[in-house]
């Protein structure tokens, strides 16, 4: 029988290309926007893995950008991941997973981009914390730091190559990785 995986972000670009390499190894269930978590994933539980691909991203420093664009990254780019996790927490299986795609720009933290920025490190920080919090329970929480993704014609990480990091992150080989933000550069 097929492992669980509940994915978020699933229907945008990168999960155009995540779901189906997910989908030849794994059970793929999209939490889409208007769905309750709790609902969804108590429905298909238990579950493997908890994977995070929804997010957004806007320009603007913190002089320009208004209450309404940092809300909108921080919900966007942090709560949709907390609220999904919460859910998933409680019904996944010892030695589950949870996969997050954050930003390479909480690196470099480039100006410019400060909601997005600082969404994305509270995702990071998220992340390193649960790890923490999830290993008695064997779960490892780690999360991928791409730059900009390579959509259309626009340069930067294939998004095949996103694909098979996260394969890689739910597989067995990377059942010691946990807390890690690990970066990915075209």
């Amino acid at each position: 029988m097929m492992k669980t995986l509940v994915i978020t972000g699933g229907t945008g670009a990168l999960g155009s290309v995540v779901v189906p390499r997910l989908a030849r190894e794994y059970r793929c269930i999209l939490l889409k926007r208007d769905q309750d978590p709790d609902e969804v994933i108590e429905a298909v539980a238990p579950i493997y893995a908890f994977v995070h691909l929804a997010g957004g991203f806007a320009s603007g420093t913190v002089a320009e950008s208004g209450d309404t664009a940092w809300m909108s990254m921080i919900n966007a780019n942090l709560m949709t991941f907390v609220t999904g996790v919460r859910a998933a927490i409680p019904h996944l299986e010892r030695g589950g997973r949870i996969v997050a795609i954050s930003s390479r720009a909480t690196l470099e933290k480039p100006a410019g981009i400060t909601p997005y920025v600082v969404s994305k490190s509270a995702l990071n920080a998220t992340v390193e914390v649960l790890a923490k919090e999830l290993k008695s329970d064997g779960v490892t929480v780690n999360a991928l730091l791409p730059n900009t993704l390579k959509t259309g014609t626009a340069a930067g990480v294939p998004l095949e190559d996103v694909a098979e990091a996260i394969v890689f992150l739910l597989s067995s080989a990377a059942a010691e990785i946990t807390g890690a933000l690990i970066p990915m550069s075209a």
